[in-house]
C-alpha cells in the first residue's frame, strides 16, 4: 500500500527529470494524503508531456459519486489489468506521479512507528499511476482523479511492509505513458522491473500521522529506543545505487 508521500523537488528537477513542458509553481510537500490535489505527468493532447493537478483516488466514469475515490488511491499490479475500476484507465490512461519519497508504518512499542522511503541521493522518482475523468451526474463537474500501483515489496522493503508503489525506471517512462504505442505485455513488464535499488529506509517523526501536518519536520529522522528498534532488522538501512 502507499497512503502517504512527499514531493519537496524543486519544478525545474522535476522537468529535466520527466520532460513536461510546463514550470508551475509548485509548493514543497511533504505530507501528501489521499483525496488531495496531486502534480500527475501524463501524455498532453499534442503528444508531448504534461503536468497536471489531478485528486488522489481514481473516481472510474460509471461511478454514482464521488466517495468512491476514497477506496481506489492504490491499484494492485496483480489485478489492475481485470479489475473493472481500473482496466480501463490501464489500457488508455495511465501516468507518472512524481514523488521524492513515500511512508509505512510499522507496529512498535505505544503505536505505529512511520519510516520514511527515499533515494539516497535524495532525487524524485516517478510512481506508476492510472487516471481517469469523471463527471457529477448532479451538476456535471468534471473531476481528473488518479491512482497509485502498487506490487509485492522486494527483498529490501518487506522488512517493513509486504507491499510497496511500483517504482518506474526512467528509461521505462515512456512505454509506462503509452508512448510509440507499446504492446501491453512490455507495459506489464515495467511493473514487475527491479525498482528499490539505492532505497533508503529510516524512522521519522509521527507528526507525519496527522495530515495537517506538512512540513519539513515531518521527514526528520528520529533515533528509537531499543524495543522499537527492534521491530525491524535496523532502523535505517540502505541499497546500492538505483537504476
Amino acid at each position: 500500500m502507499c497512503g502517504r508521500y512527499s514531493l519537496t523537488t524543486p519544478v525545474e528537477a522535476m522537468r529535466q527529470l520527466f520532460g513536461f513542458s510546463q514550470l508551475p509553481n509548485l509548493a514543497p510537500r511533504y505530507n501528501i494524503a489521499p483525496t488531495q490535489d496531486v502534480a500527475v505527468v501524463r501524455t498532453g493532447d499534442e503528444g508531448g508531456r504534461d503536468l497536471s493537478m489531478l485528486r488522489w483516488g481514481l473516481i472510474p466514469s460509471w461511478a454514482k459519486d464521488k466517495d468512491f475515490g476514497a477506496k481506489t488511491i492504490n491499484a494492485r499490479a496483480e489485478t489492475v489489468a481485470e479489475k473493472p475500476s481500473f482496466r480501463s484507465a490501464y489500457k488508455k490512461r495511465r501516468c507518472l506521479i512524481p514523488a521524492d519519497g513515500y511512508y509505512e508504518w510499522v507496529k512498535a512499542e505505544g503505536g505505529k512507528q512511520p519510516y520514511r522511503f527515499c533515494r539516497e541521493d535524495g532525487e524524485a522518482f516517478g510512481l506508476a499511476g492510472l487516471w481517469e475523468s469523471w463527471t457529477n451526474p448532479e451538476d456535471g463537474e468534471v473531476i481528473l482523479t488518479c491512482s497509485i500501483v502498487v506490487r509485492e515489496a522486494g527483498s529490501f522493503t518487506e522488512t517493513w511492509h509486504h507491499r510497496m508503489p511500483v517504482i518506474v525506471r526512467p528509461d521505462s517512462y515512456g512505454v509506462w505513458l503509452g508512448e510509440g504505442d507499446p504492446d501491453m505485455d512490455d507495459v506489464a513488464g515495467v511493473m514487475a522491473e527491479p525498482n528499490e535499488e539505492g532505497l533508503i529506509a529510516f524512522p521519522i517523526s509521527r507528526r507525519i500521522n496527522n495530515v495537517r501536518n506538512d512540513d519539513a519536520e515531518c521527514i526528520e529522522l528520529v533515533e528509537l529506543s531499543e524495543p522499537e528498534a527492534t521491530e525491524v532488522s535496523t532502523p535505517v538501512a540502505k541499497q546500492g545505487n538505483l537504476f
